[in-house]
C-alpha cells in the first residue's frame, strides 16, 4: 500500500508541474502588454513609463529567468500582485477560497448521501422504482443550473421569502443566515452531480447482482440484506467512486455560474473580475489554485481507489 501511495504522489507531483508549466505559457501567449494595460491603454503613456513598469513587473527579464521565478513564487505561495487593487493573490484567494470549497464539500456530501441510496434501492427494487429513478434525474440532468437557480430566487426569495436571495454572512456572525444563504446555491449544484451518482451507483449495483458469486452467497443461506449490503454495495462502490471525483472536479467550473446567480463572494467569482479587467496575476493564481485542487482530488480518489480495490494496487 505504501508503494502504491508513492506512486500516486509521485504521478501527482509530476501532473501538478505540467499544469503549473501550461499555465505560466497560456498566460504569455495571450496577445497584448500587460504593461500597456496597466497603464490604463493611454497611448500617450511615454516608453520610458512602459519600460518601467515592465521592469516592476519583471517582464524584461529573459524567458526561462521569469519561469523560473514563477516556479519559485508558487511554491513559497507568492502568487504576485493584483494589476487591478494592489493586493496579494495569495491574500485575495485566501479570502475567497473558503467560501467556493464550503459550496463544493455541501453539494458533494448531499449528493452522496441521497444519490448512493437511491442509487442502490432503484437497483435492488426495479420495475416502478427504476422508472422513478430514471424520470426524475433526467430532468435534474435536463435542467441548466443557471436556469434552475434562477427560479429557486424567484421562488423562494422574491415570491415566498422563505430563503435571502444573495449574500453571505461570515458564519461566526451569524451562524443562522449563513446556513439559510448556503441552502440554495447548495442544492442547485448538487442536484445534477446527485442525479449522476444515482444513475451510476444503479448501473453499477445491477451489474454486481447478476453476477454468480452473488447467486452463490444467497443460495448457500446468507441473507439477501446482508449479501445485498455487505458484498454487492461494497464491490459496486469502486467505477462510483471514480465518477464521484471526476464529478467534484467540474464543481470548481459550475460554481461560476451559483456563485454569479447567488451573490457568493467565492473564487469563482475572483476569476470572473479578474477576466473582466484583465487581472492577469489574479487570472493566472485562481487558474493554478483550481488546477491544483483538481490534482488533489484525482489522488484522493485513486488513494480510495485502492483503499477498495486490492487489484489497483497490485497493478
Amino acid at each position: 500500500m505504501t508503494s502504491y501511495i508513492l506512486r500516486r504522489i509521485g504521478s501527482g507531483l509530476l501532473l501538478v508541474w505540467i499544469v503549473l508549466t501550461l499555465i505560466f505559457l497560456a498566460i504569455h501567449a495571450i496577445p497584448g502588454d500587460p504593461a500597456y494595460q496597466l497603464a490604463g491603454g493611454d497611448t500617450g503613456v511615454s516608453k520610458e513609463g512602459l519600460e518601467q513598469i515592465r521592469d516592476a513587473l519583471g517582464l524584461n527579464k529573459p524567458f526561462a529567468v521569469q519561469y523560473g521565478d514563477y516556479l519559485g513564487g508558487v511554491l513559497t505561495g507568492d502568487l504576485g500582485t493584483s494589476f487591478s487593487t494592489g493586493q496579494a493573490v495569495s491574500d485575495a484567494i485566501a479570502d475567497r477560497l473558503p467560501v467556493t470549497l464550503e459550496l463544493i464539500a455541501c453539494a458533494a456530501v448531499l449528493s452522496i448521501l441521497i444519490g448512493l441510496p437511491f442509487g442502490a434501492w432503484a437497483a435492488r427494487r426495479r420495475g416502478w422504482a427504476d422508472t422513478l429513478l430514471s424520470g426524475t434525474t433526467s430532468v435534474a440532468l435536463a435542467v441548466p443550473v443557471y436556469v434552475l437557480g434562477a427560479v429557486m430566487v424567484l421562488l423562494f426569495a422574491v415570491t415566498w421569502r422563505l430563503l435571502p436571495a444573495g449574500g453571505l454572512p461570515p458564519f461566526h456572525t451569524d451562524p443562522g443566515a449563513h446556513i439559510k444563504q448556503m441552502i440554495m446555491p447548495t442544492v442547485t449544484l448538487s442536484l445534477a452531480f446527485l442525479s449522476i451518482v444515482a444513475r451510476m451507483t444503479r448501473a453499477s449495483v445491477g451489474e454486481t447482482q447478476r453476477q454468480d458469486w452473488v447467486r452463490t452467497a444467497t443460495s448457500i443461506g446468507y441473507p439477501a440484506r446482508v449479501v445485498f449490503r455487505n458484498h454487492v454495495v461494497r464491490n459496486s462502490l469502486t467505477p462510483v467512486i471514480t465518477v464521484i471525483g471526476l464529478q467534484i472536479g467540474t464543481f470548481l467550473g459550475s460554481s461560476v455560474l451559483i456563485e454569479r446567480v447567488f451573490n457568493l463572494p467565492g473564487m469563482s467569482s475572483l476569476l470572473i473580475d479578474g477576466v473582466t479587467h484583465r487581472d492577469y496575476p489574479i487570472v493566472q493564481g485562481v487558474v493554478i489554485v483550481i488546477s491544483v485542487l483538481f490534482v488533489l482530488i484525482n489522488l484522493a480518489v485513486d488513494m480510495v481507489y485502492g483503499i477498495l480495490d486490492p487489484r489497483a494496487r497490485q497493478q
